[in-house]
């Protein structure tokens, strides 16, 4: 019998790493050097952060300039100590991502950084987010990938690779949990999810160039040095043979077609084709 899926409420209680603060702000550091080589300055911009929880990424974006903040979640833990310590920068709400309490066209910029595997339908929270969305804004994706070999939250190999029965077995009997939640895609899924969408690929921009991108997380330590070493003077056609296997994927979306504004790059991101 498979288990019906509901809603992570207080994720911030059993997932220590959305409290690290460190770790956090160097993601944040990553997301808004990507939209800013896309779109240019976070100043005068109304900026949103779904799935926020303690608030990290979201006082960052604050501090990087935009006009008004906005983080969005159903923590109800998280979201207290984010508006305890960045409340006067930043107006946290407590919102369902398929049903968020803003006008059509009201925001520039939306942040969803690894999110999607945690919702029960994230199509509709994709959906949800393309109403708030404005002409002309952005939307930051960070997409973990189904077919990436390390599981990043239980660090299980092959762990999203398995069907529910037997990855909710898998879990159980290393001891890391009772039951495997996550729900991860492919990228050809992720394509499907945002095919309303016009796509660019940030990825391998930032695993080829990490320090213009304050991006050293996908592949850390000497061997991820060795591996960007690798990507930045790799051939594209033969990059593109290694996208489905990529274990996070960083896409930027608009709702109508644009270009990156930032300066070329070693590896310059990519459109991603739709479905």
């Amino acid at each position: 019998m498979v288990k019906q899926r509901v809603a992570q409420l207080e994720y911030s209680e059993f997932q220590s790493a959305m409290l690290d603060e460190a770790k956090r702000r160097r993601k944040a550091a990553k997301i808004i050097a990507v939209l800013e080589h896309f779109n240019g300055p976070l100043g005068g911009l109304t900026v949103g952060d779904v799935g926020c929880s303690a608030g990290f990424i979201a006082d960052e974006l604050a501090q990087a300039g935009a006009k008004h903040t906005l983080g969005i979640d159903i923590d109800v833990p998280g979201l207290r100590k984010a508006a305890d310590r960045f409340g006067e920068r930043v107006a946290f709400v407590c919102g369902d991502g398929t049903a968020l309490p803003f006008p059509d066209g009201s925001i520039d910029v939306l942040v969803f950084n690894h999110i999607y595997e945690h919702v029960v339908d994230p199509d509709a929270v994709v959906a949800e987010m393309r109403r708030v969305l404005s002409d002309n804004g952005v939307l930051y994706l960070g997409l973990g990938n189904r077919l990436g070999v390390m599981e990043p939250h239980y660090k299980l190999p092959f762990l999203s690779y398995l069907p529910p029965a037997l990855a909710d077995r898998y879990v159980r009997a290393f001891g890391r949990a009772d039951h495997y939640y996550e729900r991860f895609r492919t990228r050809r899924g992720l394509r499907r999810m945002l095919r309303a969408f016009h796509v660019w690929d940030y990825t391998l921009p930032v695993l080829a160039t990490p320090t213009r991108f304050a991006g050293g997380e996908l592949f850390p330590g000497v061997l991820g040095k060795v591996v960007r070493t690798v990507l930045s003077r790799m051939p594209r056609e033969v990059l593109r043979l290694l996208l489905p296997v990529v274990p996070t994927y960083l896409w930027v979306a608009t709702k109508t077609p644009r270009r990156p504004a930032g300066a070329r790059l070693p590896q310059p991101p990519e459109r991603v084709r739709p479905l």
